[in-house]
């Protein structure tokens, strides 16, 4: 079994994905810690699972201190230890004042200057942050709770609410701040008390501690809205299907896994119409099952145990050509 090069073909195909996004619509965002952020979640990963720092400092290929200094100096600023660089910058920009970009990044002189005009970047796409100018006169000033709330009514209609219902239903019950985590977003708060006024998702508190969680997740297909919350459950249904039939995870004698199938017609091919309705077929069957599912569940009380099946289906068209024999 080759592991390095199934896991070179997916890392390639999984940055044809991210390049993709982030430049839908026209948009370009912000790309300047992604490298840094797969590295913490991939140490994170290695360690929910068990493998110690020094096994997967050598899966890396980095001396163990090197490793250690590497996490730390991540997930700290080398400027103001003890937080992030992103908590730190926000902070110093919380001021009241317009500040220049040279003025930030003599501030945080000790952290890799890319680093911090990345977190300015992101600061200022997520709305935390208001900048004016561009280049090297732009200045920035931490946003007011005003008009944090101003730009949150505005982007309403972004699909963000659609996106943070579908990770609580994905990985609820969860906290508050397990979400904020999650999502990085100061309205975070404002988005979860529309969903739980609206029914999408629930609040439960036991122990003093808050939970949310979701029964339901549902994005109408071809919506204008939400789309991006149907790319990450597509995505997290593909990723989790897989880590489970390499875990062998599952009840015995019950499939776990996928299946591909390609066909290849043509305008006046007999099966034409059958290959290219598929999805539409499935969509159809689908439904009409979880509609049962749901009925019988909200008439029974639902046990202690019970098997939660996700089930995936896509389809993709392309434009093949014969090359023609010489």
């Amino acid at each position: 079994m080759n592991l390095q090069v199934l896991i070179d073909s997916i890392v390639r195909q999984t940055t044809v994905l991210i390049a993709q996004l982030a430049t839908t619509g026209g948009v370009r965002a912000p790309l300047a810690t992604v490298a840094n952020q797969v590295f913490l979640e991939l140490a994170d990963e290695l360690n929910a699972q068990g493998v110690s720092r020094k096994v997967s400092a050598d899966m890396f290929g980095l001396a163990l201190r090197t490793y250690l200094r590497k996490i730390q100096r991540l997930r700290e600023s080398s400027t103001d230890g003890g937080r992030s660089l992103w908590e730190a910058v926000l902070e110093f920009l919380g001021e009241g004042r317009l500040v220049h970009r040279a003025e930030v990044l003599r501030r945080f002189h000790r952290d890799d200057p890319e680093l911090v005009r990345g977190v300015l970047r992101d600061l200022s796409e997520s709305g935390l942050v208001l900048r004016v100018g561009t280049g090297q006169s732009a200045a920035y000033r931490a946003a007011t709770k005003d008009e944090i709330e101003t730009l949150a009514s505005v982007r309403d209609g972004d699909g963000l609410d659609e996106l943070v219902w579908a990770i609580v239903y994905r990985e609820g019950p969860a906290t508050r701040d397990a979400l904020g985590k999650l999502v990085r977003r100061s309205d975070l708060d404002a988005v979860l008390t529309r969903l739980v006024d609206g029914g999408q998702v629930r609040r439960a508190e036991s122990a003093g501690v808050v939970r949310y969680s979701a029964d339901q997740f549902l994005v109408f297909p071809n919506s204008d809205v939400g789309w991006e919350a149907a790319v990450f459950d597509h995505f997290q249904a593909v990723v989790k299907t897989i880590c489970a039939r390499l875990r062998s995870e599952g009840p015995p004698g019950v499939a776990t896994g996928g299946s591909t199938y390609s066909f290849d017609v043509w305008p006046g091919h007999p099966f034409e119409a059958e290959v290219l309705g598929l999805l539409t077929e499935l969509r159809d069957r689908v439904s009409a099952l979880r509609t049962k599912v749901r009925s019988y569940n909200e008439a029974h009380r639902k046990p202690t145990e019970y098997s939660h099946v996700t089930f995936y289906g896509g389809e993709t068209i392309t434009l093949e050509s014969e090359e023609s024999e010489v």
